[in-house]
């Protein structure tokens, strides 16, 4: 509740803080026309710069809730665009994630590895697929105390071989989570470095692991420290870590990975200070298996390769991409989907064109003098409607366009280290903003727009009369 709290109050201060270059904006807009009287364009943008700033409580207001709603739309259409991207199936360079066919919690034999990171290929034959690569998942999850099991105490590591965080583990985390920095992905040369450095010497301290910037916080450790893990999901078996470096920010902030020689080798001893019995899980210790394949011919032959093989039978195993398990899952949401794409973000766009339509109808109830002596002066009916609707439409361009603007400044450049969520505001936003913006002003200036060009001058300075 409380996050919810200073979320709402936070996208209200931003709301608050744009309206400054706003006004500042029109302002400069007014002095830049002023001076350049560049022809009848030129003096028709002025007056309407001139309009907006002429009565800056209503403007002001206008401005907040087309910002609001276009920050609203703009974010919704960002979880829209990741989700679409994600779950898209690619042509080259797949992630293929090979699990327990029939349980949803895919627990497999340890055996299984060696076999799948092979693509199932004891000997070369015609027409067989090796995986270019491959990489092995072990969960381990447990708790920093014993006698506490709260969610904060809580921390679960991936078990896999050091060697592949550089390869595989990293390639899987840049197709689910772009780089926000607009470089496909691509850590720094320093960056690199400092990885390598920290895999050296998890293959040669198999208690040695690498946490993210937020794990590392929320357990209130530094590099170089050790910490105790009792163990949940293998339970009886407890383990001592040593922090030998941290991931790069940003889409790592979250990640904890161990050495799983370590996992492996604790549960081969768990026999011997349990009588003999081994533990639950000591046959079903392997997660999941990633492989990397160049193409989707490629994939088709490997995945019928594996699941037809003889040596996953007990338990079976399947393959698919990781687009296609993504699409899976999102199975199971797609009415909250259809909702946000079908429902919640035409409301958004109806709402915002009702709120314009009702600013729009007022000024031009108070302007009605106004725009009666326009016509007066010589201004057309078409002149008094397009000037109208360029007020209504410059305002929300230019509100959307902020919004839009600001969203993606905070969201993907300042707090870009510390946002754990993958999902970010494209590039492309910047052209959605504007573009939602005006068209959600034009669509509510139509209306106001044409009862200002109808006004019969005749009708209104009888009245003052």
């Amino acid at each position: 509740m409380l996050y919810v709290a200073a979320t709402i109050g936070s996208i209200l201060a931003v709301t608050f803080l744009a309206l400054g270059p706003f006004f500042l904006l029109l302002l400069g807009g007014e002095k830049l026309l002023g001076r350049l009287a560049p022809g009848r364009p030129g003096r028709f943008a002025l007056i309407v710069v001139k309009n907006l700033r002429r009565n800056p409580l209503r403007t002001g207001l206008t401005f907040l809730a087309t910002f609001v709603l276009v920050f609203v739309v703009t974010v919704v259409w960002s979880v829209l665009y990741f989700l679409d991207s994600v779950a898209t199936e690619q042509t080259k360079d797949l992630k293929v994630i090979v699990t327990e066919k029939w349980q949803l919690n895919s627990q497999m034999p340890f055996a299984y590895a060696r076999p799948l990171s092979e693509g199932a290929v004891d000997t070369p034959r015609p027409g067989n697929v090796r995986p270019e690569d491959s990489m092995t998942w072990q969960i381990y999850a447990g708790s920093l105390s014993l006698e506490k099991q709260t969610r904060e105490d809580m921390i679960g590591l991936i078990a896999l071989e050091p060697r592949k965080i550089l390869t595989m583990l990293k390639d899987v985390f840049d197709d689910f989570s772009p780089d926000r920095t607009g470089q496909s992905g691509k850590l720094q040369p320093e960056q690199i470095r400092q990885l390598q450095v920290c895999v050296e010497m998890m293959e040669k301290n198999k208690r040695a692991v690498l946490l993210g910037m937020n794990r590392l916080k929320a357990i209130n450790k530094k590099v170089g420290e050790r910490f105790s893990v009792y163990g949940r999901n293998y339970a009886g078996i407890d383990l001592e870590f040593e922090i030998v470096g941290v991931f790069p920010p940003g889409r790592f902030n979250e990640l904890a990975v161990m050495n799983c020689v370590y996992l492996n080798d604790a549960l081969d001893a768990y026999p011997r200070a349990h009588g003999g019995r081994r533990h639950p899980l000591a046959d079903r210790s392997l997660n999941l298996v990633w492989l990397r394949v160049p193409d989707q011919p490629a994939f088709h032959q490997l995945a019928q390769q594996i699941e037809a093989s003889p040596l996953f039978s007990s338990p079976p195993v399947k393959c698919q991409t990781l687009s296609a398990e993504i699409a899976t899952i999102l199975e199971a949401y797609k009415d909250l989907i259809w909702g946000m794409r079908w429902l919640l973000a035409p409301s958004i766009l109806a709402t915002m064109a009702l709120v314009l339509s009702n600013a729009i109808s007022i000024s031009v109830r108070e302007r009605r003098s106004e725009l009666a002596l326009l016509k007066v002066l010589g201004f057309h009916p078409r002149q008094v409607l397009a000037l109208v609707i360029g007020e209504a439409v410059a305002l929300g361009a230019i509100a959307g366009l902020m919004s839009a603007l600001f969203s993606y400044l905070i969201i993907d450049k300042a707090l870009a280290d510390y946002n754990t969520s993958p999902i970010h505001i494209p590039e492309s936003a910047l052209w959605w903003g504007p573009l939602v913006g005006g068209l959600g002003a034009l669509a509510g200036s139509v209306f106001p727009s044409w009862s200002a060009c109808r006004i019969k001058v005749s009708q209104v300075f009888s009245r003052q009369a």
